[in-house]
């Protein structure tokens, strides 16, 4: 904890605690949050917007007995500090009892992620993101298309003190340029990275990905609906991955029975292996959850088999474990999530994937997913940005979207092939890091005419 905004951020924690304590708190943790965010946004292949801007919040959660109640605010003053413990405290002593509440977590030992900090995303300046998006633009200029999308850098401070001891503190960055390409034919391409390290992210390769979508995406088909083969670009995993983790990897969902994880059930071929891991420099690293708990690296599925599922405090005292370090911020009704997936590469190259396909889709990603049946992990939604039939093996034109309802399970089942390239992303749960891959087959329910 060498940084100094995670000193002053354990420090300003450690004030509102000592208000809590003086309001006859049973327990109590605070939780800070600062964010330093700043964003270059650009439409039509202009620059429309640069804006920054700094949040720090302070979440209180104040324990009397079984009782808890969760208080937040956004003053840093000690009036403000002790307005916050008098609003928890009032909350928390008209509550019902929690029967099985734990209590709050103890210290752990937390080793610092050195990778999860960026000094150049730190001090990325407006310069920075406008040479990215000025890469951008040139990649849609020389396809002859329109550039949308919007360039992200900046750091997230988190730090938690409670009075069982803990005291945690750091500071990650984060960057993440996202486009979308529009040409005059309908056609439509996207292409996004995210990395702790700004200067990492090539943005001419990003522009020339989405525009050389939108270019040949136009004109695009109308196909039958119907069951393919397909291929789905990384952005396309990415929803298959947060999917899984919302509905199944959290230990709340298995202990309300409404998760398809059973420990030593096989859901994918041998080909799939995903764990949780806040320390790998590929994704975006954190060394500790929101209840100051070192993270744990958990295997989700090995070779296709369930082996584990993310616990917070809570949920892991029901279980009688420890907590793997995946606590949310309180008040919290999910459970716990894994915000660090990282699926297993495998050795195949994109054109060997493709030329996997006697005829199927490839799809570069998914729009608008909900879920039809949790425990069965069925998923509805729509294809985007770039849809292909291929036959022979090979690319032959852009189809129009479709809408799939698809088993997340079967998809798992069906995984044929994984691609040896991966991708760092952003997903609803956190860092993602993915391959494409080759899947048997893929219901799609419902076509587009326009």
């Amino acid at each position: 904890m060498n940084d100094d905004r995670a000193q002053d951020a354990v420090g300003l924690a450690e004030r509102a605690l000592d208000h809590a304590l003086r309001e006859g708190v049973t327990e109590a943790e605070a939780l800070v949050t600062r964010e330093d965010a700043a964003l270059t946004r650009f439409a039509n292949s202009q620059i429309h917007q640069n804006v920054a801007e700094t949040n720090v919040t302070v979440n209180l959660r104040f324990v009397v007995g079984k009782r808890v109640g969760v208080a937040s605010s956004d003053r840093t003053d000690d009036e403000g500090l002790r307005r916050l413990a008098a609003n928890a405290a009032a909350i928390a002593r008209v509550q019902e009892e929690l029967d099985d509440w734990c209590g709050l977590p103890e210290p752990t030992p937390i080793e610092e992620v050195r990778a999860a900090y960026s000094p150049a995303t730190a001090d990325a300046s407006p310069e920075l993101r406008a040479e990215g998006v000025r890469a951008v633009i040139a990649a849609a200029d020389d396809a002859g298309v329109t550039a949308y999308g919007s360039y992200s850098t900046g750091t997230e401070t988190t730090a938690v003190a409670n009075s069982r001891g803990v005291r945690a503190g750091g500071t990650r960055t984060v960057a993440q340029l996202l486009t979308v390409s529009m040409g005059p034919d309908g056609g439509t391409g996207y292409a996004e990275r995210a990395s702790i390290d700004a200067t990492t992210i090539d943005a001419a390769a990003i522009g020339r990905e989405s525009a050389d979508k939108a270019r040949t995406t136009a004109n695009a088909v109308a196909i039958d609906a119907g069951d393919y083969p397909v291929v789905l670009e990384e952005y396309a995993v990415v929803d298959l991955l947060d999917m899984l983790g919302y509905l199944g990897f959290s230990a709340l969902a298995v202990q309300e029975e409404r998760s398809f994880v059973e420990i030593g059930r096989r859901i994918g071929t041998n080909l799939v292996t995903i764990v949780d891991d806040g320390r790998d420099p590929a994704g975006l690293p954190m060394a500790f959850d929101y209840e100051g708990v070192a993270k744990q690296r958990v295997p989700l599925l090995e070779d296709g088999v369930c082996r584990g599922v993310v616990h917070d405090s809570q949920t892991a005292a029901r279980a009688g474990v420890t907590s793997t370090g995946h606590g949310l911020p309180a008040p919290n009704p999910y459970g716990p999530f894994p915000l660090n997936m990282v699926m297993t590469a495998g050795s195949a190259s994109r054109e060997e994937l493709i030329g996997g396909l006697d005829r199927g889709l490839l799809v570069t990603r998914f729009h608008y997913t909900n879920p039809v049946h949790p425990k069965l992990a069925i998923i509805t939604g729509m294809t985007r940005d770039g849809t292909f039939l291929v036959e022979g093996g090979r690319i032959v034109g852009p189809v129009r979207n479709l809408r799939f309802t698809q088993s997340y399970l079967d998809a798992m089942a069906g995984v044929v092939a994984v691609a040896r390239e991966r991708k760092t992303l952003k997903g609803f749960l956190g860092g993602v890091v993915v391959p494409a891959l080759r899947l048997e087959g893929w219901t799609f329910t419902g076509t587009t005419e326009h």
